[in-house]
């Protein structure tokens, strides 16, 4: 096993390298602005850390998000890219898991939440590093506040709302070594990941005005 694992969902630009046991090589940068420009050299030189061709890669694990629009299209239409030309599958992993994962918060309950700009946070409640309770969604930290209150929580949304999240830790932005190994681990217990479909929860940003009138030549 050789997976190829990427996300851009949140500012960070991350790839990883894991061959079913451990990271073989990664690399991560935080550039919300600059997923397209970032993406590609950084599989370059995770492949070339590793000594590694593309060929060689036999999956690919992607961030689904949840996460902004454009972001996270960068990473899921480059990992079918990859997946197509390369013949090997494509897997989902909800990008909050692997936060949820690279914790190291050793009992639950905590609570994962992400920057979801608007004043509003992506977030999800987990059991354990492995178990997130319902699905993730998106919301503003003040209506929230109640449903977390207590709770240690991960990620840059909770460190941007410390009223709201007052025992905030790292990581802040997820690593693909991180959303590699916890792929591995469930590929390993034969369970099935999701498919490599974006998590969006709301619309895009860019949106045609309302009243917009079409004008067609005649």
């Amino acid at each position: 096993m050789l997976l190829l694992a990427l996300d851009t969902a949140t500012p960070a630009v991350t790839v990883a390298l894991h061959d079913g046991s451990s990271v073989v090589s990664e690399s991560s940068q935080v550039d919300a602005r600059r997923h397209g420009e970032l993406l590609l050299p950084a599989v370059d030189r995770v492949l070339a850390d590793a000594g590694l061709r593309l060929d060689a890669v036999t999956g690919i694990v992607v961030g689904v998000g949840p996460g902004p629009y454009t972001g996270l299209r960068v990473g899921l239409m480059t990992a079918d890219t990859f997946g197509l030309a390369l013949g090997v599958p494509v897997h989902g992993v909800c990008t909050l898991d692997g936060l949820a994962y690279a914790s190291g918060i050793e009992s639950g309950p905590f609570v994962v939440a992400t920057d979801a700009r608007r004043k509003e946070v992506y977030w999800a409640r987990y059991d354990d590093v492995r178990t997130r309770v319902g699905e993730p969604a998106v919301d503003r930290p003040a209506d929230i506040a109640a449903e977390v209150a207590g709770l240690p929580a991960v990620g840059a949304g909770a460190l941007l709302y410390p009223d709201t999240f007052p025992d905030a830790r790292a990581p802040e932005h997820v690593s693909a070594a991180a959303l590699a190994a916890l792929a591995a681990e469930r590929l390993a217990a034969g369970e099935e990941l999701l498919e490599p479909r974006p998590l969006y929860l709301r619309r895009p940003d860019a949106q045609v005005p309302k009243n917009y009138k079409v004008v067609t030549p005649k």
